[in-house]
Formats: structure tokens, C-alpha cells, sequence
């Protein structure tokens, strides 16, 4: 980094902005290296002129200032000022018309932020900060305008023009050049304009909603890849079906777009009635796609169009309220997988990626509340916290209110701020009153960091038949937040009895009941309970914390086998697992033979016997908990240990119930057409399974199985799974089967990005060898973030074996690579790091090599903001294992650099790791305030 670090941008300094842009007209003229763009925007003053007047800064990020005029006028260099991240004009007038016109080089911008050519199409990203590399521009949320759009370009090179809103008009232009003009009525904020222009396969259909207005439907994609597109066109089309009929919102414009490309540095970007998406989450057929990519199509897709409404119609006033729209809408989008297919199943995968993703970042050195105080860069708080607990925050709210309060709270939120930028605040006043309840204990969910500890105690008394429930909370300490406050906290339970049958709960029969914690500690009592019962506690995950129950491995069989609650029963396997795999390791720690549990086995089988078992949960619920998911519960992760002991497991199971596997697989078989329907995708899912446990095995003719698979597969999905196993083993096949496999598929990138994926997560001795060798592949781009994220992010975030080599050499090469990748794409790169910043709960010499790496990329002099903070943040963890302070003002480099930190780590529970960590350093900034412009809430 140099000297000027980047600033803090704190939520509590937020002002509202100075001036605002009423309507926008914008041109580009685009050729094939530079974008000419004019902006003519009408601007209006909105603070009092009394006094001073306010100069009018506008954002810009490496632009060409071509020529800047006032009502016609055109402005000299001594009439503003101009440096490399902002223009000012010191007086302007209280209304008028400001034209700018810039210059871009669509070419060369490798950050894939603003306008950018991805492949030969030229397309705009600007959610967060990426519409300031276009033109200047107040580029803030709650700036929000009305926008028309004129494009211009060669007409054979990019026939197909697209933008915001209602098409207007096209026409042709001198010399073999044509423009096209769009309008969109709806005010929006600047990160939800977006511009597209290529040569595009087309597919098209319509939707008539709910008031009978025909609404044009399309999506682009790369030429050739148009047959690709059909299930996203019916994913869009049920989601918008779905959103009438749940939460009443209808589609407002004639038309709307969706556009894949294939550099896109996210999944998808909402902007207004055009959305551009990571083509890996619209195309797909059964001989290039899984069962899984179906899936997260159909997710996006809805997710995307969801946020009409819950981000576009809604907005956010700052971005550190970023969750109102997005916990929101992935709130949304899991309700509509969930309506489409299994409700448990999806709520099952939905739990399980939190715990894989967010409960680690509560955990460790970024660890923020879903309303983050602050940030350095925008695009670091675009995290599982914001989403996914986001909409876990949501849901506790429905589950607190019920569905039918829920919408009513709902209906009122779109009614009262339709059009506006507003915060996450005004969406939980609008449930305040629209069901006349005070949710301000429950708002903690907005303000403190951390996964709470909930602690369940059952007491039965035989002689009153009462039962005793004792529920406690306590929520470890997050950088900035020592002490926590008690939260409101929805616990779902019910109580078997000895044959497996849910016991009433009242006199009216019920037999699963929501309990509000809201205490340090809480009994609730049951009375006529008959019998000593099992707890089914946090029924459905109803609060995203971590449950403490010592249930007996008795007790865990018995939930496994009977509770009614399907995603209890599957974490009833899961904790089950856990804890038989976390004895194993230290068997394994003491030089013992580490030993399965045969109940635990036995229960497993019991599932594929059992025809009336949902297939999709059978598939989950076979599953063991991921070595990742193990390690977060240690208080000092041992990666080989882990590592062993679950691959004891698994050659435990393949031998012991090869019969049932065999069968199982056989059972399971899908003939004739792929079909993506969730009976078909649950037998898939079920066979392929057995498959994996049977690969395990070391008999020859369950070894050929695998091979057998991989060449008679009629869809990729049995394909996927089958080269995967084979890769993963020692076959004498393997070379021969990746060979193969690429040769069918090297014209097909995204399948090409799953054989980058397959041999980077290959825990084998010489994997990091293979993943240096494909880097010079002509399969991979450095420059192409599904790329990276395929060979590099598999690598280091799904190989913890490989990665966390004793030698070190996994971190070396992972901060080798992001030093490369920050200069091309600081964005991927920052979020590709994260497996460096959790060094705090390995062993000694693993930390050491870790914080090495950490400390070569912080003193990079060319480090951009992104990587800065995650890397300062994880370097600002103290050493010390007790609290005795916090890092000081500008000590991360004192610190790096051998300096003692202090801080905490402490675990109390084994089953549930929790891990408490100091107060991240503070950012100084020596960055000249030239005018007040940091004050401007971002």
C-alpha cells in the first residue's frame, strides 16, 4: 500500500446529498476501443443557499474528461477542479443543466466495473461504484433520476443494443452505423443503469400479468448458445407468477431483458428491467449442466427479478444498508425454491451454505452485523452476513409475526416507500405497524456482529408429567462489539415420544410450538406430557445460531430415524457425524485407530431402505458434514486429522453397506430424457450418492463402476459425478477420463470451468503441481473471474488438505496469484483471499506461514483498497489468547512486523467452536479532504 490509506466510511456520518440529478440523457457512441459518453443531467440544489453555497462533487474513477458545460456554457479548467477520484465545481447554480462528456476505453478496463468489453460485448457493471467509470456522477445510492439512453455503433459489429426501460425508438446512421433509444420512467439510483451492445443469440417469449398487460420477455447470450437459454425463460417466467401471487407485486415496464455474459465479476446485477448475469447462471442443457447449476439458475433468475421490487422500486439509502435489499430478496428467492420444490430440501442446502460461509465470518477477523457501521471498500460488505444472514433476519420475522401479519407488514412497506431510498429501519417500522407490535429488542439483529450460543436443557418430571425447558443465550465477542446484548430469538420446537410420534404440545393438539427467547436465560413448561421426551429444538432452523443440546448417540438415532421435522432430522445426522468424527481425530492426535460409529452407519442405511423418504433428502441427509463444517467446530483445526478421519468414514460406510448401496443405485436409475423435475433430480441425486460411498471402496469391480458411469452417461450430471470420484482416486483410468472429458468439451467454457474445478479440489500430494501447470492451460484466463474462481478459488477454499500444506506452500501460492489478480481485478481478488484472514484457529506453524503471506500482500505499494481491508483486518487479530485490549490506530503494521497484539481465543464447547476476536485497527488516512465529499453517505 502507499502511504495514503484508503478511508473509513462510517454509517453514523451519513448526510443527505447536496444536489440531486432529476433526469439524465445519455449518449454513447461507441467504437471498437473507445466509448465517446455524453451526459446531460438536470440538477436541482436540495440544501439552504442562505448561507454558503455547496460546491457540486461528482464521482469518476480513471476517466477522460473530454469537455463539461452549465446550461450551454462551457467551463474552463480554472471553473472546477479535477483530480483522480472526484470533480468539483465550487458554485454552481441552484437548477440548470450540467453536460459531460467523457472518454472510455471499454478495452482495458480489466476490473470489469463500468463499461467494459467482455469477449466482444460491450456491457456495463455498475452496482456498486461502477457507473463513476463511465461518466462523473453524484454515484450514490439516494441519488436517484429518470434516464434516457441513445447507443450508437457499427451495426454489423453490435447490432443488438440494449438499455434501461421501454424501447423508444432505433434507426440508422452514416457509414454502416445505427442507434437505439430507450426510456425508463421509473426514477432509479446510478448502480441500476446498465448498457449492452454485441452480436447476442436471442430467445424470446411473454408473460401476461395479473392485470392483463403483455409483457415481453428475452434473453441474450453469446452467439451459438441460444439453445441454452430455455430454463432460465421458464424460471423467469414462474418467478414472476410467483411474485404476483405471494407478495402481490406486478411487473411495471412493456419488457424485460436479461442479458449472460461470460466476464462478469458476480453472479448477476439487478439494474432495471435489464439484467446482466454471469452466463454460468442462465445457460444450460442436460449434456453441459448438473442438477445443481439447474438449480442455481433457477435460483438467480428469481432472485434477480425479485429485486424489482426489493431493491429497484425500494432502494437503499446508503449502502450500509445493503441487506434491505438483498437479505430480503434472497429471502424471497429461497420462498420460491422452496414453493417450486422440496421445502425441506431447500432448506436444508440454504442452512447448509450459511453454516459453510457466514457462521465462519462471524467468526473471524470481518465479522460485521447485517447493517454494517462501516467499511473501506463498498464492494467488502457484499457478504454472506448481508445476504444470507439478512434473510435468515427476515424469516425470523414472518416466523415472530406469522405469514398473514408478514404480508401485511409487506403490503404496507411497498405502499409507503415505493420510489424512495430509504433503510433497513423503515422496513422493520413498517411490520411495527402494520401489526401493532415493538420490534425494537429484535432490531439487535441489525446492529451486533456474531452467531449467538443457544444452550437447551430439558427436565422431566414423571410425577406432575411436566416438562422443563431452559433455553440460554450468549453471543461470543466480534471486533468492535465486546459485550453483546440479549437478542430476540425464535426457537421452533416439538417432543417425541419413545416410538418416534410428535407429543402435543397444548390442548388444542399442536405439536410443534415457536418460543421467544429474549432473556440471558428462559423455562418454558409443558404440562401432560406422558412420557420422557426427545427434543426436536429449532424446528426448520428458525434462528441462525448455534444450538447446544447433549443428546445421547441414542437420542441422535432416534431423530434421525423419526422427527417429523425433515431438516432436523437431517442436522440430527449431521451433529451425529460430527461428533463421532471429532472423537475419531483425536483418536487419530493420540496414535490411535480411529473408530466409526456402527449406529451411526446403521442409521444411514435405514434411509435408502425406507421408498417413502423424499429421494432429494435422502441424497442430503447421506451426506457427511464437509471437512470445513468439522474444522469450524475445533478449537485448533488439525487439517490432516480431519482430513483421515473423514475418509475412514467413508470406506466405513462403502464396506459396510455395500448391498444397500449396490441397490440403491441400481433403484435409482433414470431412463429415458433428462428431466430436471424434482423426482428425477432426487433419484440422481440419491444414485450418485451410492456411487460416491461405493468409489470408496477398493474392490475392482466397484472401482470399474465409476468408469462405467463416466462413458455411458446420457447427462452431465452422472458425468460430473462420476469423473469426479474417478479423479479423486488413484484409477488407472484418470488421466485417460480428464483427457476425454476435455476433448468433448474444450469448445464449452463453463464445462471446461468444471474440469479446472475437479482436479484443483483432487486431494492429492501433487494437486498443487497440476493447478500451477493448468494456469498456463489454454482453458484458463486470468483476466476471466469464472476462471479464476474455478481453478484458484477451488483450490484454496475446497482443498483444505492441499491448501494448508505444513510446507506452507498452498498460502504461497494463493498470495503469489493475488498479488498478480489485485492489479487486474481487485474486486475478485479481495474476495478471494478469505481463506488467509481464518489463520487463527490453525496450529503455531501453520499461522506463522499464513500471517507471511498476509504481511507480503499487505506491503504490496500497489495494493488496491479491497485487499487492504480484508488483509488489515486479519492482521489486526491479537496474538494473545486472552482480552487485554485492542490493536491500536495504525498498528497493523507493528504488528505485522513482529509486534505483540492482544486479543482472545477462546472455545468453551467442542460440538460448537466458538471463537471470540478483538477489535479490528482502525484505518488512518492521510488522504487530503480537498472538500467535504467523505461525508457523502456511501
Amino acid at each position: 500500500m502507499s502511504d495514503n490509506k484508503p478511508q473509513t466510511v462510517y454509517r453514523k456520518d451519513y448526510q443527505k446529498p447536496d444536489y440531486q440529478v432529476d433526469e439524465v440523457d445519455l449518449d454513447f457512441d461507441i467504437h471498437d476501443d473507445i466509448t465517446h459518453v455524453t451526459s446531460v443531467m438536470n440538477i436541482h440544489s436540495e440544501h439552504d443557499r442562505s448561507g454558503n453555497v455547496k460546491p457540486l462533487v461528482l464521482d469518476g474513477d480513471e476517466l477522460n474528461l473530454v469537455s463539461l458545460k452549465i446550461n450551454g456554457k462551457t467551463l474552463k479548467p480554472e471553473d472546477y477542479i479535477l483530480d483522480d477520484k472526484f470533480l468539483t465545481i465550487p458554485n454552481p447554480p441552484e437548477k440548470f443543466k450540467l453536460e459531460v462528456k467523457t472518454d472510455v476505453k471499454q478495452k482495458e478496463n480489466t476490473q470489469l466495473q463500468g463499461l467494459y468489453d467482455s469477449d466482444g460485448i460491450i456491457c456495463t457493471k455498475c452496482e456498486t461504484e461502477g457507473f463513476r467509470r463511465i461518466t462523473f456522477f453524484p454515484d450514490r445510492p439516494d441519488v436517484m433520476a429518470k434516464y434516457t439512453t441513445t447507443i450508437r455503433a457499427d451495426k454489423e459489429k453490435l447490432p443488438v443494443m440494449l438499455s434501461n426501460g421501454n424501447f423508444k425508438e432505433e434507426g440508422e446512421l452514416e457509414d454502416g452505423r445505427h442507434y437505439s433509444k430507450w426510456v425508463d420512467p421509473h426514477p432509479k439510483p446510478s448502480y441500476l443503469f446498465a448498457v449492452v451492445a454485441g452480436k447476442l443469440d436471442h430467445v424470446k417469449d411473454n408473460f401476461k400479468t395479473m392485470s392483463g398487460k403483455d409483457v415481453s420477455l428475452n434473453i441474450y447470450c453469446e452467439k451459438g448458445k441460444g439453445d441454452k437459454c430455455d430454463y432460465a425463460m421458464d424460471s423467469l417466467k414462474r418467478s414472476m407468477k410467483w411474485d404476483e401471487e405471494k407478495f402481490g407485486r406486478e411487473y411495471d415496464l412493456d419488457i424485460f431483458n436479461i442479458v449472460a455474459v461470460s466476464k462478469f465479476n458476480s453472479g448477476a446485477c439487478e439494474n432495471k428491467s435489464l439484467n446482466v448475469f454471469n452466463d454460468a447462471l442462465v445457460l444450460a442443457n442436460p449434456e453441459t449442466a448438473t442438477d445443481a447449476n439447474y438449480k442455481k439458475i433457477e435460483s438467480v433468475v428469481g432472485h434477480e427479478y425479485f429485486h424489482n421490487w426489493t431493491g429497484n422500486r425500494v432502494t437503499i439509502k446508503q449502502w450500509h444498508d445493503l441487506s434491505l435489499k438483498e437479505g430480503f430478496t434472497v429471502y424471497r428467492d429461497q420462498e420460491f425454491s422452496s414453493d417450486e420444490r422440496s421445502r425441506a430440501v431447500q432448506r436444508i442446502q440454504d442452512v447448509s451454505d450459511l453454516r459453510a460461509g457466514q457462521f465462519p465470518e462471524d467468526a473471524g477477523p470481518s465479522a460485521h452485523p447485517i447493517r454494517p457501521d462501516s467499511y473501506i471498500s463498498v464492494r467488502n460488505i457484499y457478504t454472506g452476513t448481508v445476504y444470507e444472514k439478512g434473510a435468515e433476519v427476515i424469516r425470523m420475522q414472518e416466523r415472530l409475526l406469522g405469514k398473514e401479519k408478514f404480508r401485511k407488514g409487506t403490503d404496507l412497506y411497498f405502499k409507503r416507500h415505493d420510489g424512495k431510498a430509504i433503510t433497513c429501519d423503515d422496513f422493520v417500522k413498517a411490520m411495527e405497524d402494520a401489526n401493532s407490535v415493538d420490534l425494537a429488542q429484535f432490531k439487535r439483529w441489525y446492529s451486533q456482529a456474531g452467531t449467538p450460543d443457544v444452550t437447551a436443557k430439558g427436565k422431566y418430571d414423571a410425577k406432575t408429567k411436566t416438562y422443563e425447558l431452559t433455553l440460554s443465550q450468549k453471543t461470543p465477542a466480534t471486533p468492535d462489539q465486546p459485550i453483546k446484548k440479549d437478542f430476540v430469538i425464535p426457537v421452533e420446537v416439538g417432543l417425541l415420544d419413545k416410538n418416534g410420534k410428535d407429543m402435543p404440545l397444548d390442548i388444542e393438539g399442536k405439536t410443534s410450538k415457536v418460543l421467544k427467547l429474549t432473556k440471558s436465560t428462559q423455562t418454558f413448561k409443558f404440562e401432560n406430557v406422558e412420557e420422557p421426551p426427545v427434543l426436536s429444538a429449532n424446528r426448520g432452523f428458525t434462528a441462525p445460531v448455534n444450538m447446544n443440546i447433549e443428546y445421547s448417540d441414542k437420542e441422535y438415532a432416534h431423530l434421525m430415524a423419526h422427527d417429523s421435522d425433515l431438516f432436523n432430522r437431517w442436522d440430527a445426522g449431521q451433529q451425529y457425524a460430527t461428533k463421532n468424527m471429532l472423537q475419531m481425530v483425536k483418536d487419530i492426535q493420540k496414535g490411535k485407530e480411529p473408530k466409526p460409529d456402527e449406529s451411526y452407519i446403521k442409521a444411514i442405511g435405514s434411509y435408502l431402505k425406507d421408498d417413502k423418504l423424499d429421494k432429494e433428502f435422502v441424497a442430503e441427509a447421506m451426506v457427511l458434514p464437509s471437512e470445513k463444517y468439522i474444522a469450524d467446530q475445533m478449537d485448533v483445526i488439525d487439517v490432516d486429522a480431519i482430513h483421515k478421519a473423514r475418509g475412514v468414514m467413508q470406506k466405513a460406510i462403502s464396506v459396510e453397506l455395500k448391498d444397500e448401496l449396490l441397490a440403491s443405485y441400481e433403484k435409482n436409475q433414470t431412463l429415458g430424457e433428462y428431466s430436471y423435475d424434482t423426482e428425477s433430480m432426487g433419484k440422481r441425486g440419491v444414485k450418485n450418492t451410492s456411487l460416491a460411498y461405493l468409489s470408496k471402496n477398493d474392490e475392482p469391480k466397484l472401482q470399474k463402476m465409476m468408469v462405467n458411469q463416466y462413458y455411458s452417461a446420457k447427462n452431465m450430471t452422472d458425468r460430473d459425478s462420476a469423473i469426479r470420484f474417478v479423479v479423486n482416486s488413484d484409477s488407472p483410468k484418470r488421466k485417460e477420463i480428464l483427457d476425454d472429458f476435455y476433448n468433448r468439451y474444450k469448445d464449452e467454457s463453463l464445462v471446461v470451468d468444471k474440469w479446472l474445478s475437479m482436479q484443483a479440489v483432487a486431494p492429492r500430494a501433487d494437486t498443487l503441481d497440476k493447478v500451477k501447470e493448468l494456469m498456463n492451460h489454454e482453458g484458463f484466463a486470468m483476466d476471466n473471474p469464472n476462471k479464476v474462481r474455478s481453478l484458484i478459488g477451488a483450490f484454496s477454499a475446497g482443498n483444505p488438505v492441499c491448501f494448508h500444506a505444513k510446507d506452507g506452500s498452498g498460502y504461497e501460492f494463493l498470495a503469489d496469484q493475488m498479488i498478480k489478480l489485485d492489479k487486474i481485478n481487485p474486486q475478485v481478488a479481495a474476495k478471494m483471499l478469505t481463506p488467509l484472514s481464518r489463520w487463527k484457529k490453525l496450529d503455531p506453524e501453520r499461522q506463522e506461514l499464513m500471517k507471511k503471506q498476509l504481511t507480503r500482500i499487505i506491503n504490496d505499494p500497489e495494493l488496491s483498497s479491497n485487499s487492504y481491508e480484508v488483509v488489515s483486518k486479519s492482521l489486526a487479530m491479537a496474538k494473545d489468547d486472552k482480552v487485554k485490549g485492542f490493536a491500536k490506530d495504525g498498528d497493523v503494521k507493528g504488528f505485522v512486523s513482529g509486534n505483540k497484539g492482544t486479543g482472545e481465543l477462546a472455545h468453551s464447547n467442542e460440538k460448537i467452536g466458538k471463537i471470540s476476536i478483538v477489535k479490528q485497527a482502525k484505518q488512518k488516512s492521510n488522504m487530503a479532504d480537498l472538500i467535504p465529499r467523505r461525508k457523502m453517505g456511501r
